[in-house]
């Protein structure tokens, strides 16, 4: 049996979210699921110890002229399919494009969310309903990636981490402007720590020029020799490191993402998008900006961050 599932979301978050619902494929038919998936998800870099994941075939297409785009695009994908000679296709989006790629690619089996019903899909629920209707079966959403143990212990050794120390990974980057705390709200949560615990910071982030400053800034706080900056690695090598790690405080970004699905307690500080994407696993434990309810898009609310509140939170976790 070979199966294919198409989730063309752009990011990592959106990558590791619909991880549940593809082992679930997996494990009804007892077979390995390829994915067709955008090169930014970066799904080779996390994947790739996922046993029942089989082919990742990179989706070229954002509107751009890249090589599945247009007409040319299409038939070019079809045929790219039609190679792998799947049995079936699971597609996560309601876009018909995809189902009539399938259809040419000779695909016997499509499986679909509605068509053209796109609008206002939850992308935890739709799922789960999806799968409940196209396999009777519930998942729930907890994502999981698997690192290799050696890793592991190679990178506990290589970033020589200490049992009497807490490792605590910052996610200090995030895909826009909106969802990245002030480093001011990361250095204050850095000193509440270091005046109870002996403690350890590790900062992820991107090469964006706003997340450099944002970096500069902390590595250039009274507490620089306590951080270890991590940009220059790729995300393959700091999973292990994170797996090292007592606990994660992550912007909305793809390291609160990552950290969760690798079962380590992480604080999302949820600035600007739905509270969802920062709750949907029982790693994750959200701050939202002080005088709010709930968080969504146009919130705008990463100067409201509390960081006694990220500290409070850390507390409780930490034990």
């Amino acid at each position: 049996m070979k199966i294919l599932a198409v989730q063309n979301r752009m990011g990592i978050g959106d990558m590791v979210i619909f991880l549940p619902f593809i082992e679930a494929i997996s494990k009804k038919f007892k077979a390995p699921v390829s994915l067709l998936v955008k090169e930014s998800s970066k799904a080779k870099e996390y994947l790739h110890n996922t046993k029942y994941i089989d082919h990742i075939i990179p989706l070229l297409r954002n509107n751009k002229n890249l090589e599945h785009d247009g007409i040319i695009g299409f038939f070019k994908l079809a045929n790219k399919l039609r190679k792998y000679k799947f049995d079936k296709v699971f597609i996560f989006n309601s876009s018909a494009r995809f189902n009539l790629i399938a259809k040419i690619a000779g695909i016997g089996k499509v499986h679909q969310y509605p068509v053209f019903k796109k609008k206002n899909q939850h992308i935890v629920k739709t799922a789960q309903r999806f799968i409940k209707k196209e396999l009777n079966i519930f998942v729930k959403s907890n994502p999981k990636i698997n690192i290799n143990k050696k890793q592991i212990l190679f990178s506990k050794k290589n970033f020589k981490i200490k049992l009497n120390e807490k490792n605590i990974l910052l996610g200090i980057g995030g895909s826009g402007p909106t969802k990245r705390v002030p480093a001011k709200k990361f250095i204050e949560f850095i000193d509440l720590v270091t005046k109870k615990y002996k403690s350890r910071f590790f900062l992820a982030t991107g090469k964006s020029v706003q997340e450099q400053k944002i970096l500069r800034e902390i590595l250039n706080s009274k507490h620089k020799d306590k951080c270890q900056k991590l940009d220059n690695l790729s995300i393959k090598n700091i999973l292990p490191l994170i797996s090292n790690c007592d606990i994660a405080v992550c912007n909305d970004s793809s390291f609160s993402h990552l950290s969760a699905a690798i079962g380590i307690k992480t604080i999302v500080l949820m600035t600007d998008t739905p509270l969802m994407y920062g709750s949907y696993s029982k790693y994750m434990y959200p701050i939202i900006p002080d005088g709010e309810k709930t968080v969504t898009h146009s919130t705008l609310g990463k100067n409201k961050i509390n960081s006694v509140k990220i500290f409070k939170k850390f507390k409780k976790l930490i034990k």
